[in-house]
């Protein structure tokens, strides 16, 4: 399922530090477009019914069971693109080149399993 770098778990928790609703998680969402690209994005919410819940590095997961088959093998990292100007990116696991980060794999409960800040 979904893995995380470090830095990207960092500033997810730094983000959430700021949220203010221990009970929120980040949910992490993906959708197949009509061209066949798959767009991905996040955000802070409360957990539903059906989600699957993950810990990755202290941060709560939720995925709704839909984006689930599409965020297999999927890696969510936090870089630099340009100086100065950091962001979140999705990218396959197999494209992780060698000199990247080893990503921390998700372990969910009951069951397996560019976006801006």
């Amino acid at each position: 399922m979904l893995s995380l770098t470090s830095s990207a778990a960092a500033q997810i928790r730094h983000a959430a530090a700021g949220a203010g609703d221990a009970d929120w998680a980040l949910r992490v969402a993906a959708k197949r477009e009509s061209d066949g690209s798959i767009s991905f994005g996040m955000g802070f919410d409360e957990p539903r019914e059906g989600d699957m819940p993950l810990q990755v590095q202290g941060v709560n997961l939720v995925i709704a069971p839909p984006s689930q088959p599409m965020l297999e093998d999927i890696v969510l990292d936090f870089v630099e693109l340009e100086p100065g100007q950091f962001n979140f990116i999705f990218t396959p696991e197999a494209e992780v080149g060698d000199g990247a980060e080893k990503p921390a794999k998700a372990c969910g409960n009951g069951g397996c399993n560019g976006c801006s800040t």
